[in-house]
């Protein structure tokens, strides 16, 4: 399991978004990007989650940063999930994980006493030369997109 810290160089990928567009991080190159990852479009917490990234998309897009979200699902689903729910934000499709595992998201869960393979629900914050400004891992969904904004904000008055 890869484990990334703060300073670090984020991990470049190449993975399609609902268009079947293929997005790299130099694609975001320049600007601030809230990279979060999640289990699975159109379920209870990736729901709140996308929403609550939506309604602070403007706040984010004044702070120079856009946000992309992750998840294993295809971009026909991610094309679904953002008609549906009104999705403001980039959703991108990683169906192989092979970038949930260079970030290190990417891990064994328990559920219902089943173990598997999954998305562990983190977030990370890379600046605008793409390096890792701030992560949180195993992320409780209320409140989230607020206390990213909250640290983006921070970032830039240097705090």
């Amino acid at each position: 399991m890869t484990t990334l810290t703060i300073g670090q160089v984020a991990p470049d990928f190449a993975l399609k978004n609902a268009q079947g567009e293929t997005r790299t991080l130099k694609d975001y190159g320049g600007q601030w990007l809230v990279f979060y990852f999640y289990p699975k479009d159109n379920t209870p917490g990736c729901t709140t989650e996308a929403l609550d990234f939506t309604t602070l998309a403007p706040e984010f897009a004044a702070l120079g940063a856009v946000i992309v979200g992750v998840s294993p699902d295809s971009e026909k689903s991610h094309g679904r999930f953002i008609e549906k729910k009104e999705l403001a934000i980039e959703l991108l499709s990683d169906p192989d994980h092979q970038t949930a595992e260079a970030y290190g998201v990417w891990q064994l869960k328990k559920f219902m006493g089943k173990e598997y393979m999954g998305i562990v629900r983190s977030t990370f914050l890379i600046d605008p030369a793409g390096n890792i400004a701030a992560l949180w891992s195993k992320v409780k969904v209320k409140d989230h997109a607020q206390a990213v904004l909250a640290t983006l904000k921070g970032q830039l008055s240097g705090n």
